[in-house]
């Protein structure tokens, strides 16, 4: 099989890695708009050529979209339009936008929404990562829109880079990221902004940063365009998020104002049956 990668960073460039290493690709070809992408990624090893976006769909089995969710679902119409009988396949944080801009497209069932759940606040093609997909999930939507045989492909490549696969609607796999993605990078955005806020002295903050703190923190080093794309993106799903974690904080918050340690426990205890999630 052969593959292009369009948009090689983070995602993009580990993917490429994957499908190198593990012999699930006789050549793997760059797209990127980026030439300073393209020309580390090619220095890197982690695609074989670098080709324009119409040339490298001709040339190939299978294409990985890779680029921001803003640019999926304007690049996935115009990517179907040049395919003849290869499988397209997203690697996008939000799906329903993409799945309806290309709902009526003729050449829809060539496509398989996927999402492969991992990522770290590193971008770019020097943040590719050996190994990053094994172990964990990838989610697969409305696959009963796509050929049998694209799903199997795209199936089949997510097994042999050791995932396990979980299939949902695009619309649940929206309300589902931004419950345990997407307002984690916010409130890692937020934390840190009020930290150097509060903080005039930011050699202190790295003087005591605790494990506990930066593990926190740690996403608010995520690429800003990527993060500010998927929000907009998935705006709804987050605003409902968001207002419910606001409506958390509050109630800690009185708790504090009031004295009323008790009940502050409790909320407390109550967090705690994560654990029996999160083990």
């Amino acid at each position: 099989m052969k593959a292009a990668i369009v948009g090689i960073g983070l995602i993009g460039g580990s993917m490429a890695l994957a499908l190198k290493e593990k012999g699930l690709a006789q050549q793997v070809i760059g797209v990127d708009q980026n030439e300073a992408h393209t020309n580390k990624a090619l220095e890197l090893g982690l695609v074989d050529e670098v080709l324009p976006l119409e040339d490298a769909i001709d040339a190939v089995d299978l294409v990985v979209l890779a680029v921001p969710v803003s640019a999926i679902a304007t690049l996935a119409p115009t990517v179907l339009d040049y395919v003849q009988n290869q499988v397209v396949m997203d690697v996008g944080s939000t799906k329903l936008a993409m799945i309806e801009a290309i709902a009526n497209h003729p050449k829809r069932s060539r496509f398989v929404a996927s999402h492969p759940m991992w990522g770290t606040e590193y971008s770019g093609p020097e943040a590719a990562v050996r190994g990053a997909f094994e172990q964990k999930a990838t989610v697969i939507c409305n696959r009963k829109d796509s050929d049998a045989d694209a799903v199997a492909l795209v199936e089949n490549l997510y097994r042999a880079l050791g995932m396990h696969l979980v299939y949902m609607d695009a619309a649940s796999h929206d309300v589902h990221v931004a419950y345990i993605s997407h307002i984690s990078h916010i409130t890692s955005f937020a934390l840190a902004n009020t930290v150097l806020e509060k903080e005039r002295e930011e050699d202190a903050i790295f003087e005591l940063a605790s494990a506990g703190f930066e593990s926190t923190v740690r996403l608010a080093k995520s690429n800003p365009d990527t993060w500010a794309s998927i929000f907009m993106q998935n705006r709804e799903n987050v605003l409902d998020v968001l207002n419910e974690h606001i409506s958390q904080l509050r109630k800690f918050k009185a708790c504090l104002e009031k004295e009323n340690y008790p009940y502050l426990a409790e909320l407390m205890n109550n967090a705690n049956r994560i654990k029996k999630i999160l083990k």
